[in-house]
């Protein structure tokens, strides 16, 4: 099997909060007694694109396996480019791919800037179409990208959406080989479909956004109180894609009941 670790949302912010969370995050993945074989943070790294603040993310998530990340639309792509994946300043799409056994994992980014929603880039579906021709033909793949192909009945998270998912629904229902989409950006996790695929949705670590049966704009979008999270995917010898949701206790392990 192979386990894909996505953390999302951190939202790294010169805080002391938001980056013990994560770190917190990243010590529980490390001490799993199977761990990951890649871990993948799917946007919105830092809260502004500092590049103070991505040198902070880069710090707290670091690991000794592979850590990938796409932007998100609190990123910015020059400096998540040159302080997070030591390359040449550019806002060109950050779009990448990773391979681990028979698992290709591509990263789209979905980040547009200056703006919230998201809509991937004509260059990035020319760059999606060669990196499937280049894909084996027995590879699973999975996709991953910040922002939601879908309405996930959220007032804050629907309005700042993916533009035009029908063109990434169409590339997926022409590939057999890709077995999902990993998103971000709700802050929530969400378990949903989309052109016939399983759609994940990592939760953040930073905070926990409602959906229209809880929230009460603007008063109350955001619940702080809740511990940071995480999801485990495995890929399994028959490209199944299995999702466990895991809450990461604050306060440590606790090894028997009362």
């Amino acid at each position: 099997m192979i386990l894909v670790a996505q953390v999302s949302d951190t939202h790294f912010d010169l805080g002391t909060r938001n980056t013990e969370r994560a770190q917190r995050v990243m010590a529980y993945l490390a001490d799993l007694r199977r761990r990951p074989d890649v871990i993948l943070v799917t946007g919105d790294i830092t809260d502004s694109g500092k590049p103070e603040q991505y040198a902070e993310a880069r710090m707290s998530l670091q690991a000794d396996l592979p850590v990938l990340a796409i932007p998100g639309n609190h990123d910015e792509r020059a400096a998540f480019r040159e302080v997070l994946l030591s390359g040449t300043p550019s806002d060109d799409p950050v779009n990448q791919v990773h391979r681990v056994g028979e698992l290709t994992l591509i990263l789209l980014d979905s980040s547009v800037p200056g703006q919230s929603g998201g809509r991937l880039a004509d260059e990035t579906y020319d760059w999606l179409d060669d990196t499937l021709a280049a894909t084996p033909p027995d590879a699973a793949v999975l996709l991953a990208l910040h922002h939601p192909p879908v309405f996930l009945h959220s007032p804050i998270v629907d309005t700042i959406a993916l533009d035009d998912p029908q063109r990434l629904a169409a590339v997926i229902t022409g590939d057999r080989r890709i077995i999902g989409t990993l998103a971000g950006h709700a802050h929530t996790a969400g378990v949903s479909t989309f052109a016939g695929k399983p759609l994940l949705i990592g939760p953040s670590t930073a905070s926990v956004l409602g959906g229209e049966w809880e929230l009460a704009p603007p008063e109350r979008v955001m619940d702080y109180g809740p511990d940071p999270s995480v999801a485990l995917h495995v890929i399994d010898d028959d490209h199944r894609l299995i999702t466990h949701f895991r809450s990461v206790p604050m306060g440590g392990w606790i090894a028997s009941p009362y």
